[in-house]
């Protein structure tokens, strides 16, 4: 029995799409960067007014976020990477924690685009989480473009 569980996770390690922490820090910036752009264009895109007004606050408050909350987010998930050896899990880029942190956010947003919440609001919601997300991915990018040279 020892054997065979042996044999079935060695084929498992096989299966595991493993990269360097160059690599793991490459997905992280991107999945920050892309997610935070998605975000703020879906903000923009669901208030038929487009305020500047609005836009401009949904930047401000995405601002404080980001220096106030994301930030201390990045750098540990930035540490966590780093202290991983390379062949590492490409989907390991972020803990456990984090991927539930993930899955409740996504949960959060449906629920509160289809709620009695105004659209206006709610752009501003997703403008602000947007723009944290893509201003503190740029610590991510810092740690990939420093590991490159």
């Amino acid at each position: 029995m020892a054997a065979s569980k042996l044999g079935s996770m060695s084929w498992f390690a096989r299966l595991k799409p493993g990269a360097s922490v160059g690599t793991n820090l490459l997905v992280a910036a991107m999945m920050w960067s892309f997610i935070g752009l998605y975000l703020m264009v879906r903000g923009y895109l669901l208030d038929e007014t487009h305020s500047v007004i609005f836009l401009l606050l949904g930047l401000v408050l995405g601002t404080a976020k980001a220096f106030l909350v994301i930030e201390r987010a990045a750098r540990k998930n930035i540490a966590r990477i780093v202290a991983r050896p390379d062949g590492m899990c490409v989907g390991g880029v972020y803990s456990w924690g984090m991927w539930g942190l993930v899955i409740c956010m996504m949960l959060g947003g449906r629920l509160l685009r289809n709620s009695e919440v105004p659209h206006l609001v709610v752009s501003v919601i997703y403008v602000a989480v947007g723009w944290a997300l893509l201003l503190s991915s740029r610590l991510i990018w810092r740690e990939w473009n420093a590991r490159r040279t």
